[in-house]
């Protein structure tokens, strides 16, 4: 047999995943509730639970109640909502989506807070009277493992169930929400902002575990995707080593950013050729340089400070030469520095000492299902502390000048870290999944 004749049944299955590829829908209407259907859209009813074979769906048991109003306007006379959080998804490729979402209840005031795949902030405490209905667009960046030339991301274990690496988009509505119409819809034109970091960085999927990366989302109109390839425990060399900045550069397009923030664990690193102005230097160099040969943006974050109090009261450095180490290499390479350990810094003095646990996760014991002992970590946020910190790298894109300033949101909050929010006029609907399990990391 030839080699064109071997080689040929391989081209033909080539060209056919190809076109499947090709083929995979990227757009969506869904109008909710059991009411006439609006032209154009597809019904959801409550029973529409999630299946492969369907793409589409209620998701992870989600119970919902459907009412029809009977109006003339048939998108938003019916709806669905439940006394509970509850989860829609659609199964899509890898990209940044336009998600249109109609909100509101013809009988009664509602208050919608959305998160997408591991509990990212995408709409806080939209407020809808009576009779209103309101529509709100946000972005969401789907991530995949692949990487261009058959290589792969390197997942722990605890990533592959993490609703950020599966393949499909889901979307958790508070039980507050009143869902009358979702539009989906694949768009190319954003500029996409990558993350790269640790635990306090990462997209945390239980409660009461929160970074500051999942909460910037909220602060951000279309125009920016934010894609978090972050993970707990890692350094500057692991992210490396399980290939997540060849993921990021495989999709990185000029003019995008990578924001970088990295020390915590490579404090950990003790070879000879490791320490803060060793590989630490080298490696963050690296990172820079490979953004820069694809036309994108670098910006360096310091550590997230720990709550570490001094006899003083007041925070002590425990990242010893990390965060100098950054703002060297920052201004050597004359790229944006947000000193994030600066602003954190300043943000658990404002709180003082024991009122900033509440920034952090400390909480007694039986507060979440299967908690026998108490929490108590000095490292690692809880949804308040993440959102305070979320505003501390916001008020650093504003003194940075960096060029995504134009996509903050209209209603973008004062912030400034010396003066904190009050932790107890600060809302968050808790979703339903929780862990006694500390992140990796320290």
């Amino acid at each position: 047999m030839s080699i064109q004749k071997f080689i040929k049944p391989f081209v033909f299955l080539g060209l056919m995943a190809n076109l499947s590829q090709a083929q995979e829908k990227t757009s969506y209407k869904f109008d909710f509730g059991p009411g006439k259907v609006a032209k154009g859209y597809t019904q959801i009813l409550p029973n529409d639970a999630y299946s492969k074979e369907k793409g589409y769906g209620f998701d992870f048991d989600s119970k919902v109640e459907g009412i029809d109003y009977g109006r003339k306007n048939l998108l938003t006379s019916d709806l669905v909502k439940s006394n509970k959080p509850f989860y829609f998804s659609v199964a899509v490729p890898e990209g940044n989506y336009k998600i249109t979402v109609t909100l509101g209840d013809p009988k009664g005031a509602t208050l919608s807070t959305i998160k997408a795949e591991s509990r990212r902030l995408m709409l806080e405490d939209v407020k809808i009277t009576a009779g209103q209905s309101l529509t709100k667009t946000f972005i969401v960046n789907v991530k995949d493992k692949h990487i261009a030339g058959g290589q792969l991301v390197s997942l722990k274990p605890r990533e592959l169930t993490k609703l950020d690496w599966d393949d499909k988009l889901t979307l958790e509505f508070d039980h507050q929400t009143a869902l009358q119409a979702l539009e989906i819809t694949r768009v190319d034109d954003q500029v996409t902002v990558f993350l790269a970091g640790n635990s306090t960085v990462v997209n945390q999927d239980d409660e009461p575990w929160a970074s500051w990366g999942q909460m910037i989302p909220r602060f951000f109109k279309p125009g920016v995707a934010i894609a978090n390839h972050a993970e707990s425990g890692l350094t500057l060399g692991s992210f490396l080593g399980s290939k997540r900045l060849a993921k990021v550069l495989s999709v990185m397009k000029p003019g995008d950013y990578l924001f970088i923030e990295f020390g915590h664990n490579d404090q950990k690193d003790k070879g000879p050729n490791d320490g803060a102005y060793k590989s630490y230097t080298e490696r963050l160099k690296t990172f820079i340089s490979e953004v820069k040969k694809k036309g994108g943006i670098p910006v360096v974050v310091t550590s997230t400070s720990r709550r570490s109090f001094g006899p003083d009261g007041k925070i002590v450095n425990s990242l010893g030469d990390f965060p100098a180490a950054a703002r060297k290499v920052a201004g050597e390479e004359k790229v944006a520095l947000i000193d994030l350990n600066a602003m954190t810094s300043t943000l658990f003095n404002a709180l003082g000492e024991e009122p900033s646990k509440k920034a952090f996760v400390h909480y007694p014991a039986n507060s979440y299902p299967g908690q026998d002992k108490a929490l108590a970590d000095n490292t690692h946020f809880n949804p308040y502390g993440a959102y305070e910190i979320a505003q501390c790298i916001i008020l650093g894109i504003k003194e940075q000048k960096l060029g995504i300033a134009k996509y903050l949101v209209d209603d973008l909050p004062k912030f400034d870290p010396a003066k904190p929010d009050n932790p107890a006029d600060w809302h968050w609907p808790e979703s339903p999944k929780s862990s006694v399990v500390k992140p990796d990391g320290n």
